[in-house]
């Protein structure tokens, strides 16, 4: 049960949720049990984002969490920000210094009537 949401100040086209939601799909394969085929991708844009106090250049935050009984190894997080990150950086026109990626887990994840 992996969820990704992309938070991004400036428009995300069309074209650009395309690219990223394949590029996650792709770079979710990194943790362990993980894959496209229960992935969930968000998509905020013209979101309120001040980085370092400015907000006079687009940023953005991926929040990214998976449903796991134990903690993801952090050389998976690692192998997705180095994925996404210039895919990101293209799509939405954001410089990388700009883009802060979120790394959770949770043992509880709710589907279908029912929690895991």
């Amino acid at each position: 049960m992996p969820v990704v949401h992309t938070y991004c100040s400036a428009p995300i086209s069309e074209s650009a949720r395309v690219a990223l939601k394949a590029v996650y799909g792709h770079a979710i394969e990194a943790v362990p049990g993980k894959s496209e085929a229960w992935l969930m991708c968000l998509f905020e844009d013209d979101a309120h984002i001040y980085f370092a106090g400015d907000d006079s250049e687009p940023s953005v935050l991926v929040d990214v969490s998976v449903f796991s009984r134990g903690e993801v190894p952090a050389s998976a997080w690692e192998r997705f920000t180095e994925e996404v990150t210039p895919v990101i950086s293209r799509e939405l026109g954001v410089d990388p210094t700009r883009v802060y990626l979120r790394y959770g887990w949770t043992p509880s994840f709710g589907w279908n009537g029912a929690n895991f």
